[in-house]
């Protein structure tokens, strides 16, 4: 039987140094859910989606991603860190969208999103570029394909990051604030193409500060303060009844 919960973490602790960045983080994403995660700058919500893909190592705790553990294997209750070729594998089944594109700049659009399933799946060019070519046409960009990054609007570059992580087939997609770099006309483009993955099923967590978005597609809603969760529940629960005062002071001073 398939494992139903996608993402796990189990009193997930991150430190910088001193500074505790993540503080016993509990968290359980199903497969096939979209969760929201909001909070104020500096909250750790980043950092947490970091930690699940293992570009930021735990401190304490467990993270498993559809039933593995990442980063890590257990022997006799204690963990030993995997190689980064180990940790590579595992990254590959999860697709990760940043803040800013990274798309690579002497590529152009096809070849950026033809890239990692030929290098690191081993899919043909041929196939690689069929599916590509579907992949842009889901996101409105297949008369771009020939077009190089700098010629492309941001949302438009953000949706090809979007088609490329898609490429590698994820069964996991982390977005980090995916539309705080966009022009605000263009962040529309984006949420779009975000809403239509979620119709698909594909199981998504999302930092983001688009309570709209959140509202919309989100089958829960984490609040994050100082690298603790505050609250989750429905949108409706968080986003329009929030219990904890941190929570609705934060949503107050985004809705005014």
């Amino acid at each position: 039987m398939p494992n139903t919960l996608m993402v796990e973490a189990h009193q997930v602790w991150k430190s910088f140094g001193r500074l505790e960045v993540l503080k016993g983080i509990d968290l359980a994403v199903p497969a096939g859910s979209v969760t929201c995660i909001i909070g104020p700058s500096g909250s750790g919500k980043s950092t947490l989606l970091r930690c699940v893909n293992h570009l930021e190592k735990i401190t304490a705790g467990r993270l498993y991603v559809d039933g593995e553990l990442i980063g890590y294997r257990e022997k006799d209750g204690k963990l030993y860190e995997i190689s980064e070729k180990e940790a590579a594998r595992q990254r590959t089944d999860i697709g990760m969208v940043f803040q800013s594109f990274n798309l690579f700049p002497h590529r152009t659009v096809l070849e950026n999103i033809m890239e990692a399933p030929i290098q690191v799946k081993g899919v043909s060019a041929e196939a690689a570029r069929t599916r590509a070519m579907d992949l842009l046409e889901q996101v409105g960009l297949a008369h771009k394909a020939e077009a190089f990054p700098a010629q492309l609007s941001g949302g438009q570059q953000q949706r090809v990051a979007i088609a490329r992580a898609v490429a590698m087939e994820p069964k996991l997609m982390l977005f980090d604030e995916p539309t705080s770099a966009l022009d605000p006309e263009l962040v529309g483009e984006v949420l779009n193409v975000m809403k239509s993955l979620a119709a698909e099923g594909m199981t998504m967590l999302v930092v983001t500060h688009e309570i709209g978005f959140a509202r919309e597609v989100a089958d829960e809603v984490v609040f994050m303060d100082r690298g603790t969760i505050i609250e989750s529940g429905s949108p409706a629960q968080i986003l329009d009844n929030p219990q904890h005062e941190r929570t609705q002071a934060f949503l107050s001073t985004l809705l005014t």
